[in-house]
């Protein structure tokens, strides 16, 4: 049994869970640690970038992949019954959404589902809409496919996004697929049920389906609520297909595990019988154990976590607002923050050469989630203290205030 850690929290409630350990990632196929060089062009960069987390995996996931490892054999397995009421019971108490088992489709990743979706469900010349600056797999699951991007940009003002509906109903009539990031990423906006109410509105009435990437869904900040939006009514559920994992959620993305929502059989089983024709239905044997502990055993583990990281905001705003002119973007959801430096004064290729060659930072260039991304910085604080305190003081040394 892995040993339980507990420390006082600043709310003086006992912690069960210790994310202060330092895990060396180093010579371990980790691309945020490995492939460094390819990415920012040297080593000797903290890596605060690819989204996972550098905190260990729970120990009831590790518990659970070390008993079923103990079994000689890995022969060709399927998801029980069991797997499905995990992702059932989860979405249940988690987000008050009620679902069906068959509901459940496997996806070897979220990515995977955004092409496996357009492919599916549009056709070559088919517009599909997004809201930038976003994710950048959203483009290219667009672009890769011969379908035509259209983008409905995200209106940023005093540190706010907002949508404008305006223009997001005249993108609706031209596509046939919506692709949103519910929460949000890169800034980590939670969409308000009012907000997501009002483009599932406009989806249906100009006959447009929804992929809503919730991937992120687990990860709500302290004092902020996520709204699933096929959950708000039956009819948007109807047209749309919700991508959810335990990747993020649990920091096992190297488990290929993730499942997409379909109420709408029609829709099922389009989407399914793509899935099936690339033989790509099976998954894996690890990544099924892995997901069900997760949601079986992992509720108090997501809620520490997201304490912690709530805590590592706050110290990482209250040092910017001290010592730099940079912007901590106000954030509801995900560990990783968007930073602006439009204060600074410095472009883009400026802010990205100090970065790497004067703080020694590798983070996500703004610039990947275009166009707005411009003058950002993604940063991933999911990580132990001392490496944000030290990232912290990495910015401050270098982007002091003028």
């Amino acid at each position: 049994m892995v040993a339980a850690f507990f420390i006082k929290t600043k709310d003086n409630l006992m912690s069960q869970y210790n994310f202060d350990t330092l895990v060396h990632r180093e010579n371990t196929e980790s691309v945020k640690y490995d492939l460094r060089n390819r990415f920012f062009g040297q080593d000797d960069v903290l890596p605060m970038w690819v989204a996972d987390m550098d905190f260990e995996t729970p120990d009831f996931i590790r518990e659970a992949l070390l008993k079923r490892a103990g079994h000689p054999i890995y022969g060709y397995t399927f998801r029980s019954p069991s797997y499905a009421d995990s992702i059932r019971g989860w979405v249940a108490r988690r987000h008050q959404w009620t679902i069906q088992n068959d509901w459940i489709v496997f996806s070897p990743g979220v990515v995977p589902a955004f092409n496996f979706a357009v492919l599916s469900l549009t056709k070559p010349g088919d517009g599909v809409l997004i809201q930038p600056p976003v994710y950048f797999p959203f483009f290219s699951a667009v672009n890769d496919h011969n379908r035509k991007l259209l983008q409905n940009q995200l209106v940023y003002k005093e540190g706010i996004y907002t949508i404008d509906f305006d223009d997001f109903e005249k993108k609706a009539k031209e596509v046939s697929l919506f692709l949103l990031s519910n929460p949000h990423n890169p800034m980590g906006r939670v969409w308000t049920r009012d907000e997501l109410t009002k483009m599932a509105e406009i989806c249906q009435k100009h006959g447009v389906l929804i992929l809503s990437d919730e991937i992120h869904n687990d990860l709500i900040l302290p004092g902020n609520k996520h709204t699933v939006l096929a959950g708000i009514d039956p009819a948007f559920a109807d047209i749309t297909l919700t991508c959810i994992a335990p990747s993020k959620t649990f920091n096992m993305a190297g488990l290929s595990t993730s499942s997409v929502v379909i109420s709408n059989e029609e829709l099922r089983k389009k989407y399914a019988g793509f899935i099936d024709a690339l033989h790509l239905s099976g998954g894996n044997l690890f990544g099924a154990v892995a997901s069900e502990a997760g949601y079986r055993h992992g509720d108090r583990w997501v809620d520490e976590l997201m304490q912690y990281v709530k805590q590592n905001i706050d110290s990482l705003r209250s040092h910017m607002e001290q010592h730099t002119d940079i912007k901590v973007v106000e954030s509801q959801a995900t560990y990783m923050v968007w930073l602006d430096f439009s204060a600074t004064g410095l472009d883009d290729e400026t802010i990205q050469h100090k970065l790497i060659h004067e703080s020694k930072l590798g983070l996500s260039h703004g610039s990947m989630f275009d166009p707005g991304g411009e003058g950002f910085q993604r940063i991933n604080l999911a990580a132990p203290r001392k490496l944000i305190n030290e990232a912290a003081e990495r910015l401050s040394l270098t982007f002091r205030a003028r």
